[in-house]
Order: structure tokens, then sequence, then C-alpha cells
């Protein structure tokens, strides 16, 4: 079952190591599509209109505590959620640094060219939609093993010292992340908590399709 899932597969495109800045083609081709995906889904949560992601609804709220701007909040938590990956043992890698070009590339792409449905069913089922999404992505460049985002890292690190299924890490770190926005002050929307209760499971199914299809 996907959701006992403890570990990244391996699979015949995974690279041996994170610090890899020659991949292969097969593996840096996974890598961008499983981000494209993943931004492409981040994105379609915003033109939904049913509420940000759980990090956006943290800085949000933080930034309603501190003179400081909801972009600065958001780097200063991506440099924070780093900075916790030196005593869980994570590495930074390629994917590390393209994580946040592409997925912010996608997400100006999604905003720019798809309109946010009129009939409000028809936003909740886009909500969905990019939750799978970005589940899925997750999931395909995650096996790479290129380097992940800064949230996908302390995922995984917290996997390790836990041994809990990936699936309960990640729905454990996005609800508290939203628990606290929400407490600071943060706009929390059904699509918030589709993605924080949503995510965790749908990245364990990215895994376990990706490992299904390649091994």
């Amino acid at each position: 079952m996907f959701l006992k899932i403890k570990k990244i597969p391996v699979v015949n495109w995974s690279s041996e190591k994170p610090h890899n800045f020659k991949p292969k083609y097969s593996t840096f081709f996974f890598l961008c599509f499983g981000l494209t995906l993943f931004g492409l889904g981040e994105g379609l949560l915003i033109v939904s209109f049913t509420g940000a992601s759980p990090w956006s609804v943290l800085a949000q709220g933080i930034s309603l505590n501190v003179n400081l701007s909801i972009g600065t909040i958001t780097f200063l938590i991506s440099v924070g959620v780093l900075s916790l990956w030196i005593p869980l043992g994570q590495k930074p890698g390629m994917g590390t640094i393209l994580n946040a070009v592409i997925i912010a590339l996608m997400i100006d792409l999604c905003i720019k060219f798809v309109p946010t449905p009129s009939n409000y069913i028809h936003q909740l089922i886009l909500a969905i939609v990019s939750v799978i999404t970005v589940g899925i992505g997750g999931g395909i460049y995650l096996v790479s093993n290129l380097g992940a985002g800064p949230r996908d890292g302390l995922m995984i690190g917290l996997q390790k010292i836990s041994n809990f299924p990936i699936a309960l890490v990640r729905a454990i770190l996005e609800i508290s992340v939203v628990t606290i926005g929400w407490y600071l002050g943060g706009t929390v929307g059904i699509g918030t908590l589709l993605f924080a209760f949503g995510i965790g499971p749908c990245v364990a199914l990215g895994l376990f399709l990706v490992d299904k299809l390649f091994n």
C-alpha cells in the first residue's frame, strides 16, 4: 500500500548521489519533468482561488506580526528550513536549485494563462487536481535523487529519524505549518486544507507509481 512507503525508491534513472552535476539525460529529464508538474500543481492551486498552500499561510501569518513582506518571509522560511537539513544529514544538489527556478516559472505561467473557474465546484475540482499534480510531480523528481527542495528535504530527513511513512511525515509537517500560520492570522481556505491533508498521500502515490512503472 502506497501510504506505508518509507523510502524514496531507486530506479534505473535515479542518480547514485545528490551531488551529481553531470547526471544521465534520463535522470535530468525526469528531474525537470517532475518539477514542472510540481510547479504546475502549485500554480493551479493559486488560480483555483480556494486558498493558498500551508507554507504561504505561514508566511502570511508571520508577515502580519512583523514588519516584513510575505516575499521576504517566504525567503527566510526557506533559509530556516534549509538550516534544519544540517542536523538531519540532508544534502542539496542540482534539484535544490532547479526546484526554485522551475516551480517559480510554472507558477507564473499558470497565473498568466490558466483562468480561474467561475463555478465554485469547478474551483474545488481544480484544487484537488492541483494537489494530486504536486504530489505526483514531487514523487517523480525525488526519485531522480539530485537534491530535494527545502520542504521535501525536511520531509525526507524527518522520515529517516522517525521511521514513519512518508505520507504521515508530510501530513504532520503541513498540518503543523498551516496551524501555526492560521494562529498567527493567516487566511485558510478549503484548498489550503486539501493541500495540508492531501499532499502527503499524493507524494507517496507519486513514489509508488514511479516504483511500479520503472522497477
